[in-house]
């Protein structure tokens, strides 16, 4: 019995185009009615949201049996914490800030097991192997482990070629507010050569032949980033949902 298929690995590397939202509130029950929404997939999110490894492993647990597929980005490329993020049930990681090929190497081999990487072997205690019930958990799991890195840098963008040259990288996810402060133009998501920059890259992550991540609120930049390639499409943060509607109630009733 081999790992469990990573559907969403295999289908945006189809070409599908999958939306899908931040989860922000650190907490299993709100992860829980996202994943009633219908979203293609649902992105726990432990780089900017109060997130540690037991409130991942808790949202992971309500997402995997809904029709949402779950995806984890962790604070950074840190081996354990990849390591850790593994053997709680992750298969798909976004992992932030990558400007080089040989970061985005190091990255590969902290996610697959010897000889293709590093990644310590304890499957016996993870839910990863289903605690021990899937017998060839060790021998197949590197094949249905998806990795995203984000460039999100001018010397990222730099490097996109090589970074997108690195086997194992499945995908480039760009990161427009991170590229705008980089560029001098913090908060300015908007500014066209910004936006330039971001369609250019995506456009170069699907003809290399991998998933191209992005993250936006505005309709219309979505579907601009989604016509220069985007297929990894982040239409929203639940963060952002959930005030909007509260505020919008308290002024109707104030």
């Amino acid at each position: 019995m081999p790992a469990p298929e990573n559907t969403l690995k295999r289908r945006l590397l189809a070409g599908e185009t999958l939306h899908g939202i931040w989860l922000g509130m650190a907490d299993p029950y709100a992860a829980e009615m996202a994943a009633t929404a219908g979203f293609d997939w649902l992105l726990i999110d432990g780089e900017h949201a109060p997130n540690d490894l037991r409130s991942i492993s808790a949202q992971l647990a309500v997402i995997v049996p809904s029709g949402s597929l779950p995806v984890v980005r962790l604070p950074d490329g840190d081996a354990v914490k990849i390591k850790q993020a593994l053997d709680i049930g992750a298969q798909t990681l976004l992992i932030p800030m990558v400007d080089s090929a040989e970061q985005a190497a190091h990255l590969v081999r902290a996610t697959r097991y010897p000889p293709q990487g590093f990644r310590g072997v304890g499957s016996s205690l993870a839910r990863a192997s289903r605690f021990s019930s899937i017998p060839d958990y060790l021998t197949t799991a590197n094949d249905q482990i998806c990795l995203m890195v984000q460039v999100e840098s001018r010397a990222g963008l730099a490097a996109l070629d090589a970074i997108l040259a690195v086997e194992g990288v499945d995908g480039v996810f760009i990161g427009p507010s991170d590229l705008a402060a980089d560029m001098g133009h913090l908060g300015n998501t908007a500014l066209p050569a910004l936006r330039a920059a971001v369609f250019d890259a995506l456009t170069r992550i699907r003809a290399a032949g991998k998933i191209a991540g992005v993250l936006a609120t505005e309709p219309d930049f979505i579907e601009t980033c989604k016509h220069a390639g985007a297929n990894f499409v982040g239409v929203g943060i639940d963060v952002l949902a959930l005030t909007a509607a509260l505020r919008a109630m308290a002024a109707r009733w104030r």
